[in-house]
């Protein structure tokens, strides 16, 4: 199944289609069993080369400029009788109307049903629906997983004094225990000083 973004981008290429005043614009929904590669194709024909190429000057400055996207590759543009651009989820393809009859890419593909731009926008909406009450439950669960971390750091702070006072007590009493001993060193020194004055 397409994604949000896909239908997107087909929708918006189909719209500058439209605003190059493509003829016969279709979008072919591919069957998945024999197109494992792209969803959909958007087929149409301008009136003449020129006319191709500036309708695939318009998609391709549109996805680009609207969703960041190129085309991984374009073929045709020098001659403009058929252009093919591949941007992997979907394939556009502007003919002329000569080279659209002769290659009849909607016959060759016998199980791909064709959808209008009115059936893609209710698909969107309704993916757009489905999308987001999957979303919704988690939330509202959020809120509840802010207030537990709130409440741990606030659990952790107080354990944390303890420990410091224990090590406070541990380091002076040390301390008294080093200088008894310091004075044990010092008196046999004091003491094996005067049996060798004698």
């Amino acid at each position: 199944m397409a994604s949000i973004e896909s239908y997107q981008l087909v929708l918006a290429a189909a719209a500058a289609c439209e605003d190059k005043k493509a003829e016969d614009i279709r979008i072919l929904a591919l069957d998945p069993a024999e197109s494992g590669l792209s969803d959909y194709f958007l087929i149409c024909n301008g009136t003449n080369d020129r006319q191709n190429v500036a309708i695939t000057d318009e998609i391709e400055i549109r996805l680009k400029r609207e969703f960041g996207t190129y085309p991984t590759s374009v073929e045709g543009r020098r001659q403009g009788e058929w252009i093919l651009m591949d941007y992997v989820d979907f394939i556009v393809h502007v003919f002329s109307p000569e080279k659209r009859a002769f290659y009849g890419l909607e016959r060759l593909r016998k199980s791909a049903k064709t959808i209008s731009v009115e059936d893609l926008n209710a698909e969107l909406k309704a993916l757009i629906t489905a999308t987001r009450a999957k979303k919704s439950p988690a939330k509202k669960a959020a809120p509840k997983k802010a207030a537990k971390t709130v409440a741990k750091p606030v659990a952790k702070k107080a354990p944390t004094k303890a420990p410091a006072k224990a090590a406070k007590k541990a380091a002076k009493a040390p301390a008294a225990k080093k200088a008894p001993a310091k004075a044990a060193k010092k008196a046999p020194a004091k003491k094996i000083a005067k049996k060798s004055s004698k």
